[in-house]
Formats: structure tokens, C-alpha cells, sequence
């Protein structure tokens, strides 16, 4: 099934989004290329940055984007809805016994013929949002090769971790139907910080080429910023992105030893330095202030309740249409169709709560970051740029942001780099305890 949301609802479909919400910056793309580092005059420095009106092809995008969105809402609601009410899953199931026998392999079995089948049903829409769209609007160069293999490969991912995964939950449901929700709920926390601790080094690699910094100069810049900022061990890699987007990038991933701090090759070429610095350190913040295991607390919460909403609420259902479903119990792996639909509609109802509480982490990432350079006029045009050449609306509407917007809005962020100055009236840092002197 398509996006974060079966991720979250099942904890097993690893897609090029997760999300699961990791708490790094979405794309910042470019589509021209931007002067190197210069310092901004004095005058500059400390002139407010307006924030740029939208273009028309801005607001197209944005329009576009909207109705995509509503669409994949039903999209994600329907499919698995069909499955349920045409019986098609429980014939899945009834292949998969044939096949599997025991019931770990019929576990198994149905969620590869599953999967394979929602990957051919949602692939048209798939290729039109991720490929077409984005060709259209000129924020991607990648091959159809290139898109179509990766797609390949998050199925393959998915196959991999659903049959490693799922038997847990099924099992669950079969041990203690009464509290299988509470049990699931509290395994997504040692199966999302293992998610973290692994991805940068056996998942991300599948999609892309990572290597050493190219400009060593560029490298022990950011390092000293790192070791400014407390981010504690971690290398510097440089991504070769650059054959399938426009987009910039950067972020700080994993734990431990499989700590990095990550620049795709077009954030290098597209942003100077001084920018640069900045959204490196807001997501360097991100490490720092704990955001990554806070958030895996708070939507490992946010899992634990939906699925209870699942639990209260599909014993009524299999009551009423089992003739039609094909099955009597939630234990029955046919139920995974109805488990996904369910878990979409309620955390499409709590998604306000899930996107108020990622703006908020991105706002105070912002503050670390601007507390650790002080440097208010490359935040404001890192993001004024951004806006403008990713065809950003810089305050979209109310329902945009309430079921959309992970960040706060453009013109927010700008806003804030403008006037977030507090070291100029000398006043305290929030953050500024956890700084450490450069060397």
C-alpha cells in the first residue's frame, strides 16, 4: 500500500519517505544554481529579508499538490476497502494456505501476494505524482530507470521486513485478542530505534551513492560546527543525488556507531556557505535536542491508540460482514486489508496532532540553529530561496497546515530568522548551555 501511512499502521513498509516521521527537513529543492559563499554587508546582515511573493507555477504546484492529496486520501482508503468487500483477501489467503501450510509461511506468503498486487494497483498514480509531476514542474531529472528501480527496490525492502515482521502482531492477535494493541503498541519503540540505528547503513545505500566529502575544506567546517553544537561521534558523507533530483538536502541520522551527518552533492553546488552552515545546523539541532527518540516515543504513543481505535472498532465490523470479508477474527491474517483501512481513516482523524507536534520540533531546531551561528540573514534567505525555487507557497490555508505541513510555513520560518535575535539584546540563550567553545 501506498505511503507513511501503512508504515505506521503496521510498522513493517520502510518507504522513501518514512517518515515515521524521521525528524529531518523534507526536500529543499533548487532549480538554479546559487553563488558561492559570500559575506553579506553589514547593511545586509541586519536588513529583514522579505519574504518573495509565489510565482504562478508556485501556486499551480500548489493547487495541484492539494487535489493529489485529496485524491491519495481515498486512494489509501478505497483499495484496501475493495479487498475487504470483494473477498479478494480471503482468496489471497486460501493461495497462501495451499502454499504455505504452516501458519507462520501462510503469514508470509499472503503479505508478498499482497503487497505485489497493491504495488501494480497503485503504480500509475505512483509514477504520475512521483515522476511525471515532478518532470512537469522541472524539480526532477531522474530516469524512469532510475525511479522505476527504486520503486523496485523499496517493494523488495518491504517484502523483506513484512515477512521478517509480521508474524509478530498475527501472533499477538492469536495470544491475547483483549490486549494485542497495548503489546504492539510498545514493540514499535525497539522496532523504530532499530529502523534508525540500521537505515544509514543497510537501508538509505540501496537508493543512492554515499562517500566521503569531496571538499575537505567544506569537511572540517562542519565538523567544528558539529563539535560546536554537541553532536556527539558521526562521519560526514556527501551523496551523489544529483542523477535524481534538483532537490537539497542534508541531515543528521542514526545512533551510535551508525551516526552521519549527510549533504546530498546538490546541496554543496546549489547553497553557499553561509546558508549551508545554518540548515546544517538546524538539523545537527535535531540530534542535540533528542528529537528522534522524543519522536519515536510520541508516535510509538500515537500507534498505540490508533491501534486500540482498531481494536474497539473491528469486532463490529467482522460481526457485521464476515459472510463478505471472508473471515470471523482479526486474528486471521485476511484481516490486514481491514487493519490498514482502519488505521488510515484514524490517523488521517489525528494528523493535525502529528504535524503540530513535527512544525514544533522544525521551530526549535530552527532556534538552536540560529543560536549556534547568529546568523539571521542566511537562515531568512536560505529559506526565502528555498521557497523560490521550489515553487513554495509562503502561508498556504488553514487546512494545509493543520493536515499537510510537517514544517511550519515558509514565511513563518523566514519570519522567525528575521527577528529571532535575542543575544543582541542580551538575553539568554535557550539552548546556549548545551554549546561548547570552538578550539
Amino acid at each position: 500500500m501506498r505511503g507513511t501511512i501503512l508504515i505506521i499502521s503496521f510498522y513493517l513498509i520502510l518507504s522513501a519517505d518514512v517518515g515515521a516521521q524521521e525528524t529531518t527537513s523534507r526536500s529543499l529543492r533548487s532549480a538554479t544554481t546559487i553563488q558561492p559563499a559570500m559575506s553579506p554587508t553589514p547593511q545586509a546582515a541586519t536588513s529583514p529579508v522579505p519574504v518573495p511573493e509565489p510565482s504562478e507555477k508556485a501556486l499551480s504546484y500548489y493547487r495541484s499538490g492539494n487535489v493529489l492529496w485529496g485524491a491519495n486520501i481515498i486512494w489509501e482508503l478505497l483499495i484496501p476497502a475493495l479487498f475487504l468487500f470483494t473477498g479478494f483477501s480471503g482468496r489471497i489467503r486460501n493461495w497462501a494456505q495451499r502454499l504455505g501450510k504452516n501458519w507462520f509461511f501462510v503469514i508470509g506468503i499472503y503479505f508478498v501476494i499482497f503487497s505485489i498486487i497493491s504495488f501494480v494497483i497503485d503504480l500509475p498514480l505512483d509514477y504520475y505524482e512521483g515522476y511525471v509531476r515532478e518532470h512537469a514542474y522541472g524539480l526532477s531529472n531522474q530516469t524512469f530507470g532510475k525511479w522505476f528501480g527504486d520503486a523496485l527496490k523499496g517493494l523488495l525492502r518491504s517484502l523483506v521486513m513484512g515477512v521478517i515482521f509480521l508474524w509478530v502482531p498475527y501472533l499477538l492477535l492469536r495470544k491475547s485478542p483483549r490486549r494485542w494493541w497495548f503489546y504492539s503498541g510498545l514493540l514499535t519503540i525497539p522496532f523504530l530505534f532499530l529502523v534508525f540505528l540500521i537505515r544509514p547503513i543497510w537501508i538509505d545505500p540501496l537508493f543512492n551513492k554515499f562517500g566521503p566529502m569531496k571538499d575537505k575544506t567544506l569537511e572540517a567546517t562542519i565538523l567544528r560546527l558539529a563539535e560546536r553544537a554537541g553532536v556527539e561521534g558521526g562521519s560526514v558523507f556527501e551523496v551523489d543525488k544529483s542523477e535524481d533530483t534538483k532537490a537539497l538536502y542534508a541531515y543528521v541520522t542514526g545512533f551510535g556507531h551508525t551516526k552521519r551527518i549527510v549533504l546530498w552533492d546538490t546541496t554543496i553546488a546549489k547553497m553557499n556557505e553561509q546558508e549551508l552552515i545554518f540548515v546544517m545546523g538546524h538539523e545537527m539541532g535535531h540530534d542535540v535536542l533528542g528529537h528522534i527518540w522524543k519522536s519515536i516515543l510520541f508516535f510509538s504513543i500515537l500507534i498505540m491508540a490508533t491501534f486500540y481505535t482498531v481494536h474497539r472498532t473491528a469486532g463490529w465490523l467482522i460481526h457485521r460482514y464476515k459472510h463478505r470479508f471472508g473471515f470471523d477474527h482479526l486474528a486471521d491474517i485476511t484481516s490486514l486489508p481491514l487493519i490498514i483501512l482502519l488505521c488510515n481513516l484514524y490517523l488521517f482523524i489525528v494528523t493535525p496532532f502529528d504535524l503540530a507536534y513535527s512544525r514544533h520540533i522544525e521551530h526549535e531546531a530552527d532556534r538552536f540553529s540560529l543560536e549556534l551561528t547568529k546568523n539571521n540573514h542566511a537562515a531568512a534567505t536560505a529559506y526565502a530561496k528555498l521557497q523560490t525555487e521550489n515553487l513554495g507557497v509562503p502561508r498556504p490555508g488553514l487546512l494545509y497546515k493543520l493536515w499537510r505541513a510537517q514544517h511550519p510555513t515558509l514565511g513563518e520560518h523566514i519570519d522567525f530568522c528575521n527577528t529571532y535575535r535575542p543575544w543582541e539584546k542580551n538575553e539568554p540563550l535557550v539552548y546556549g548551555h548545551l554549546f561548547r567553545e570552538a578550539k
